[in-house]
């Protein structure tokens, strides 16, 4: 790592600079007595040096050694850097607090009788960035009703594929015209559970809605709402965000699974794993074929070998056997 790579993340941890360049000199210069370290440094005012190190002492990052305990030496430095660490943090949540409290302040002086500190309205061209932005924020869960129309325009999400990555639970429940759109459905769908995201299907979902961490939700318009008025909705912890997160559970409770679990048969061409999941979703095969980007007769092919593997003769036969067996 470059000094000064390393000089900035000392900082950025809670030490001044100077504390950071004596820290650094240290390490490569190894124990050495006051003296020695403030010609190394060209310090002119042993008296300030020697404050500095008191305070380095004091968060653990060098001690005094030798025998006329003079020498100043480095020392494992893991217990420190927590707890700077841990400093650091509760300074954010503090920081994070007042800012959250200034704004509630100016929302108060503009609206005095609203309900802004439950419910947010977000209009006009900053509504993708505000989604953007805190989905960026997720830290554990993502529970979401996903149906167009569609603020981001359709396009592909990164940012969830790198949250999933992360260890960010996501629970979509789909609508059955979102996975009717196959652009949509390749660039978006697809890519997501195929990063872990765990994905049922509804005919249609009560409401379009994200919550995130459970302590955040955002509601946004359906097509019909969204020609008269093109808005988002951010719902801060109360009660009605209790009742959106009860209406998600208990929509994901009656939703069919959109991907196969482990005990599909692994002999399963990829091809057949995914008909078998887009079965599930309900689809027209016209749908499926657009989707898998094959013609009808090629399709047909595909679901009568399915239906020898499974001694079905219809495609809800199949599908039955498919439930029965814990395919999906």
């Amino acid at each position: 790592m470059a000094e000064e790579d390393l000089r900035t993340h000392l900082c950025r941890l809670g030490l001044s600079h100077r504390q950071a360049d004596i820290y650094m000199a240290l390490l490569a210069i190894g124990p050495c007595r006051q003296e020695s370290l403030a010609r190394d440094l060209d310090e002119e005012q042993e008296q300030d040096l020697e404050g500095e190190l008191a305070q380095l002492r004091k968060l653990g990052l060098i001690t005094v050694s030798g025998t006329d305990v003079c020498q100043h030496v480095p020392v494992e430095p893991t217990i420190a850097l927590e707890y700077l660490a841990h400093a650091r943090t509760a300074e954010l949540r503090q920081s994070h607090q007042a800012a959250v409290n200034a704004y509630r302040g100016y929302r108060r002086s503009v609206s005095p009788q609203a309900t802004e500190n439950l419910v947010e309205v977000v209009t006009g061209p900053s509504i993708a960035e505000h989604i953007w932005n805190i989905e960026e924020a997720a830290e554990t869960q993502v529970l979401r009703f996903d149906s167009p129309p569609y603020h981001t325009h359709g396009s592909a999400n990164p940012i969830e594929v790198e949250k999933l990555k992360n260890g960010v639970e996501y629970r979509v429940v789909y609508s059955k015209s979102a996975i009717e759109n196959s652009a949509y459905y390749s660039i978006n769908i697809q890519p997501c559970i195929a990063a872990g995201e765990h994905a049922r299907i509804l005919p249609t979902v009560p409401v379009k809605l994200t919550i995130f961490d459970q302590r955040l939700a955002i509601v946004s318009m359906s097509f019909v709402e969204a020609e008269v008025n093109d808005s988002l909705l951010i719902v801060h912890p109360s009660s009605l965000l209790s009742a959106l997160t009860g209406l998600f559970e208990t929509s994901w409770r009656t939703a069919l699974p959109m991907h196969l679990n482990e005990r599909v048969p692994s002999a399963l061409s990829p091809m057949h794993r995914r008909i078998l999941e887009l079965l599930a979703t309900g689809v027209t095969d016209e749908t499926i074929a657009e989707l898998l980007g094959v013609s009808r007769r090629t399709l047909s092919r595909h679901l009568e070998q399915l239906n020898t593997r499974a001694g079905s003769l219809t495609r809800f036969q199949m599908a039955l056997h498919a439930t029965r067996n814990g395919w999906i």
